[in-house]
């Protein structure tokens, strides 16, 4: 089994509200990410579809690429306003599929994350170049709660 680690955690309060990344959080079924408004207001609906997002590391760098930033150059990855970074793993692209981090966190993914108009408010072309391919991130669900901080062990269970 291929495994990835966790390169990062955001949350936001409210709706448009400033970005606060931390190094480790509790995520629930109850709440999503701990303090981020939208995995509270999901947990209210039925299907919970948008709980927690996610975002490859990897994906984030090439949409940067395809428009001429290098490494290190442009916005930083938690302005995507995705949940949490993965690094090193490639995320499921098709929904039901569990992603696990840490010791206890289990995400089962429901839907493909939009990239919206405000990626081209951050940088004009940005919203195109996440389109291809799932690059603006999967969404999913808490399946099983858990802890997890920057470091962990991220895994597709199969």
């Amino acid at each position: 089994m291929t495994a990835g680690r966790l390169g990062g955690i955001a949350r936001h309060a409210r709706s448009q509200g400033p970005i606060e990344t931390i190094g480790h959080v509790s995520v629930t079924a109850a709440e999503g990410v701990h303090g981020d408004f939208r995995g509270a207001m999901a947990a209210t609906k039925k299907t919970r579809k948008r709980q927690v997002s996610l975002i490859e590391a990897e994906s984030w760098a090439a949409a940067l690429a395809d428009l001429g930033l290098a490494p290190g150059e442009g916005p930083p990855w938690s302005d995507r306003r995705a949940n949490l970074l993965v690094e090193g793993l490639r995320l499921p692209r098709e929904p039901g599929k569990i992603i696990a981090i840490g010791a206890t966190l289990r995400i089962e993914t429901t839907v493909e994350t939009e990239p919206c108009e405000r990626m081209d408010a951050l940088l004009p072309g940005l919203k195109a170049t996440l389109m291809p391919d799932w690059r603006g991130g999967v969404c999913g669900r808490v399946v099983t709660d858990g802890d997890i901080a920057i470091g962990d062990e991220v895994r597709i269970e199969e």
